[in-house]
C-alpha cells in the first residue's frame, strides 16, 4: 500500500462525510477505526443521514463534502430527478450487493404454499407472489417499499417482480421510505413488504414481523450498490483530497474483503456513534450465515456484501448505462443513447479509480465497460481481473 507522503499535498484536511445507518456504510466507518483517514492526513466527520434525499441535498448545498451514495443517485441528480440539480461524479464503487426483499407473514405463508422457496431460487418466489395475486385473493393492491426511487433497490424490485409476471406499476403499489421505517411500517401493516438494504430484512426477520423472498445477489449476481459521491465542482477544487479519501476507502473495502474481518466489523457498526444497532442484526449478511425467516437454519451466503473482491471498487461503466437506462424508464424518459454515454462518462468517472488504483499499486480493468448476465461462475475479464458471476433474473 502506498505511503501518504508520496502524494501530493491535500487542498484541506477537514472533511464532513455523510452515510446512511446501513450495514454497507462499512467501508466510510472501519476506515475511520482502522486509522486510514488519519494515515491520509484526513479529519473526517462522519454525519450519519436518516434518508438518501437528506443526504443528497446536503451534498449538493455544500454541507457535506462527500457521500456514501445510492449508485443510481449521481446521475438522477445530475437529470434534476427527484429534487435539486448538480453534477457529481463517482470515482469509486463502495459496495455490491447487498438488499433483500422481506414481505409479511401471510404472503411469506402464501408464497410457500404456491411453490415459492426463497433459499433455493428468487424466480419461484416471484411466480409464486404472480400466482398470488391473480388468485385474487387480496381485496387490496399491495403496498411495497424502497429507500429512494432512484435505487437499485427500487430496479432489484421491479426485475424480481416482473420475474413473476406482475407489472410494477400496474399490479402494486410502490412507495419510498427511509430505510430506518421499514421495519416499523411492516410490522404495522403500513405496508407488504420492502426491498432496502441489510439489517432491516435481518431485523424483520429476527422480529418475526417479515421473511426474506429474495436477496439482491439473487436478483441481479454482483449488482453496483453504493458509491463514493462529490460534487464534480468540489473535485476540481480538491483533487488531491479527493484521491486521499478514495485511497483510505480502497484500503478498507481491500481489509473488508477478508471473511475473518467481518465479526470485528460487526462490532464497531453495532456501536451507538455509529449504527446504534445490535450486533446480532449485522452479522447474518455480513459473515455471510443469512437467515431468510426466523426459525430457519442460516444458508452460506459469502458474497452478500462485496466490497474488496471481483473489482468492486470499478466504477463500470457499463453498470452506469444500464442504471441510466432504468431511471429514465422510471419517469417515462428514453434518452438518446449519446446522452447516456456522455452523462455516464462525465459521472461514473474510471479514470479516477486508476489514479488511485496506481498509488496501491493494484490492478484496475483496461476497459470501461463489461458484459453483463452471462457468467454464472468467477471469470477472468483480462490477466489479473478477475470478477465475480453476473447473471440476473431478467436481460
Amino acid at each position: 500500500m502506498t505511503e501518504a507522503r508520496r502524494l501530493p499535498p491535500g487542498e484541506k484536511t477537514s472533511l464532513y462525510l455523510g452515510y446512511l445507518r446501513l450495514t454497507d456504510s462499512a467501508p466510510v466507518i472501519m476506515a475511520r477505526e482502522l486509522g486510514l483517514y488519519a494515515k491520509y492526513d484526513l479529519d473526517v466527520v462522519l454525519q450519519r443521514e436518516v434518508s438518501w434525499a437528506n443526504l443528497r441535498d446536503k451534498l449538493v448545498t455544500g454541507v457535506l463534502d462527500a457521500g456514501q451514495m445510492l449508485a443510481p443517485l449521481p446521475l438522477a441528480t445530475a437529470l434534476g430527478l427527484g429534487g435539486l440539480r448538480a453534477d457529481v461524479v463517482t470515482g469509486l464503487a463502495l459496495s455490491l450487493n447487498g438488499n433483500a426483499i422481506a414481505l409479511n407473514p401471510a404472503l411469506s405463508v402464501a408464497i410457500r404454499e404456491l411453490g415459492g422457496d426463497a433459499e433455493s431460487s428468487a424466480r419461484s418466489t416471484a411466480e409464486a407472489l404472480g400466482r398470488h395475486l391473480r388468485a385474487g385473493s387480496d381485496s387490496e393492491q399491495l403496498t411495497l417499499a424502497t429507500a429512494h426511487s432512484f435505487s437499485c433497490h427500487t430496479f432489484l424490485l421491479q426485475m424480481w417482480l416482473r420475474a413473476g409476471g406482475i407489472d410494477p406499476q400496474r399490479d402494486v403499489r410502490i412507495i419510498v421510505l427511509p430505510p430506518e421505517q421499514m421495519v416499523d411500517s411492516l410490522a404495522r401493516g403500513s405496508i407488504d413488504g420492502f426491498c432496502v438494504g441489510e439489517p432491516w430484512s435481518s431485523i424483520a426477520v429476527q422480529h418475526g414481523v417479515g421473511a426474506v423472498q429474495a436477496t439482491g445477489y439473487q436478483i441481479w449476481n454482483n449488482g453496483i450498490e453504493k458509491v463514493l459521491g462529490v460534487l464534480a465542482s468540489w473535485h476540481q477544487r480538491f483533487p488531491a483530497t479527493h484521491l486521499r479519501l478514495r485511497l483510505a476507502l480502497m484500503e478498507a473495502c481491500a481489509w473488508l474483503a477478508d471473511p475473518a474481518n467481518r465479526d470485528e466489523t460487526a462490532a464497531v457498526l453495532a456501536l451507538p456513534e455509529y449504527l446504534d444497532t445490535p450486533e446480532a442484526y449485522l452479522t447474518p449478511s455480513l459473515t455471510g450465515r443469512f437467515v431468510y425467516s426466523k426459525g430457519r437454519e442460516p444458508v452460506e451466503m459469502p458474497h452478500f456484501h462485496v466490497f474488496g473482491r471481483f473489482q468492486a471498487g470499478f466504477p463500470w461503466r457499463s453498470h452506469g448505462d444500464w442504471l441510466l437506462q432504468q431511471t429514465g424508464a422510471l419517469v417515462g424518459k428514453t434518452l438518446p443513447a449519446e446522452r447516456v454515454k456522455s452523462l455516464v462518462q462525465q459521472t461514473y468517472r474510471t479514470d479516477l479509480y486508476r489514479e488511485a488504483a496506481r498509488y496501491l499499486h493494484l490492478p484496475s480493468p483496461s476497459g470501461d465497460y463489461k458484459p453483463r448476465n452471462r457468467h454464472a461462475t468467477v471469470w477472468e475479464y483480462e490477466p489479473g481481473i478477475e470478477l465475480g458471476p453476473d447473471l440476473s433474473l431478467l436481460p
